[in-house]
């Protein structure tokens, strides 16, 4: 059987799908890396809802996609970004998912960390910035997960130099309760967070970043670098205080910053380890027994749809998560909160389907073909 998928330039092209999955079992623990898959959050798909209308989600189907990423030995990185949180997904909805998952994560004995921000303001003064973490650190907090501090939106709008993202950041590490992870994420993933850390020039803002760090090495667990840029996250972790992790969050780059070189390695708290979860934790596996050959040789295939899913604008990288699960299975519908789901174009999504399904990343590759199928007749599409 073969499929007519639509390419970028408009003509029609003939693919012809697996017939099987790739066969991975769940397995031991991981020894030698911390990993976390951020995870996307399952619309309620008979919602009555508008986009701009608070997010209706289907819980049962979202804790279940959990459920699946703990099963293969993953960690799940929740409410952050993947999760739609400032693009559909609002503080509200965060802290019920924060909850949900933490109180999920205890009922399976499964690693979580959360993310903490300050979405449920806009703007306001630093002193209400530090108001808005603090209410969302406490929910994190009190259900059991690690935090996630996720840069702010409303810091970056009105901090006037590094000097108050030290003050921040200063009192908040100075107040958790447990140590933290760091969050800086880049503004391809958030045009809105330009400047992080007080500085346009990356340079400037690493220094920033890094100083937070060592001021209080106790309190933090570890940083979590999504700017896709391997260079830099090296000279990062280079850097570190002794016990402070880096944990990769390039998409582009991950195989190598994984496996690491004679100076160290990065672990992992990654959003395409969302759909590449058993395949993904097949390679950590088998990195734990020291064969990082066989780790690259297992992982660096994926880099090409990893690439395509967060290309610019890489924000909406969220649609091709939500639709590869879907194809996959994990839920029975193509709908996001807020409307998500037409962010990318139906060439972009047929492209994902094929480098997905060369990876038998599908563990029923006839369903999701089938879907694909009826996805692309909406469009018109004929087989």
């Amino acid at each position: 059987m073969t499929i007519r998928l639509p390419s970028a330039g408009g003509a029609l092209r003939t693919y012809e799908p697996r017939t099987g999955p790739l066969v991975i079992s769940s397995g031991t623990p991981f020894s030698s890396r911390t990993v976390f898959s951020a995870a996307h959050v399952v619309a309620d798909p008979y919602a009555d809802v508008s986009p701009d209308a608070p997010a209706a989600v289907d819980w049962d189907a979202t804790l279940a996609f959990r459920r699946h990423l703990w099963s293969h030995g993953l960690g799940v990185a929740e409410a952050m970004d993947t999760a739609q949180r400032g693009m559909g997904l609002d503080w509200a909805g965060a802290a019920e998912l924060v909850r949900r998952s933490a109180a999920e994560a205890r009922s399976v004995g499964g690693r979580i960390a959360c993310g903490v921000g300050t979405d449920q303001i806009t703007g306001g003064s630093l002193a209400e910035i530090r108001a808005a973490y603090e209410e969302q650190l406490a929910v994190v907090e009190e259900s059991g997960a690690r935090a996630i501090l996720m840069a702010s939106r409303a810091l970056a709008a009105v901090a006037s130099g590094p000097e108050d993202y030290l003050e921040v950041y200063g009192h908040l590490l100075r107040q958790a309760a447990e140590p933290v992870i760091l969050h800086w994420l880049g503004p391809m993933f958030d045009p809105a967070l330009e400047g992080y850390w007080g500085s346009p020039d990356l340079d400037a803002a690493t220094e920033v970043f890094l100083e937070v760090v060592a001021a209080h090495p106790d309190k933090v667990d570890g940083i979590k670098v999504s700017l896709l840029d391997a260079r830099r996250e090296i000279g990062l972790r280079r850097r570190l205080p002794h016990g402070v992790r880096c944990y990769t969050g390039d998409d582009f780059h991950y195989p190598e910053l994984i496996a690491g070189d004679d100076q160290g390695f990065s672990h992992a708290l990654l959003g395409i380890f969302d759909p590449l979860g058993p395949l993904a934790a097949e390679a950590v596996r088998v990195l734990d027994t020291g064969n990082t050959a066989g780790f690259r040789a297992l992982l660096d295939p994926t880099v090409e749809l990893s690439r395509h899913l967060f290309q610019a604008p890489t924000r909406f990288y969220k649609t091709g998560v939500v639709f590869l699960a879907w194809l996959a299975g994990h839920q029975g519908h193509f709908t996001m909160v807020g409307g998500l789901q037409s962010a990318r174009s139906l060439p972009h999504l047929a492209r994902a389907y094929e480098l997905a399904d060369g990876l038998g990343l599908f563990p029923d590759p006839k369903l999701a073909e089938e879907r694909m199928k009826n996805l692309l007749a909406l469009y018109g599409v004929d087989q």
